[in-house]
């Protein structure tokens, strides 16, 4: 049986992996939190068929799609997703050659969308295995005297 106690820390990075990926995603049209395009590599952007800006609309749609992908049933693909996205933010970053910190920071991050999926696979399997209880036959205490 899955240790309850995982329940608050699954629901935690649930929640941190689904909806900061919205808000992110949803600044991208709006910029309120940063200009998104300073992040975009140098060398990315002359290869970009379309303007830095449509490419950050762009961005802002799969993270928006990603963060409610992780708040429905579909955690753990949404988890993976959120994983591999980091992961590609970040090799763009160091390719940049600056904004390390963000870089590691997504990296680390990425671990955490990567354990989010692990988990859910967890609690799926747990909830799928039956397993034989305590005072089912043969595993019942004799009673002395009985």
């Amino acid at each position: 049986m899955l240790d309850t106690d995982l329940n608050k820390p699954w629901w935690a990075m649930r929640l941190a992996y689904g909806l900061v990926p919205i808000v992110a995603g949803l600044d991208k049209f709006t910029n309120l939190l940063t200009d998104w395009r300073q992040y975009l590599s140098p060398w990315v952007e002359p290869l970009l068929p379309i303007s830095s800006t449509a490419f950050m609309y762009a961005v802002g749609i799969i993270e928006i799609v990603a963060g409610i992908i992780v708040l429905t049933k579909y955690t753990r693909i949404g988890a993976y997703v959120v994983s591999a996205w980091l992961i590609a933010i970040a090799l763009n970053l160091l390719s940049a050659g600056h904004y390390f910190d963000i870089a590691v920071r997504d990296l680390v991050m990425s671990l955490g969308a990567f354990t989010l999926a692990k988990m859910t696979e967890v609690r799926e399997r747990s909830t799928t295995v039956q397993r034989p209880e305590f005072g089912t036959r043969g595993l019942q205490p004799s009673r002395v005297g009985a």
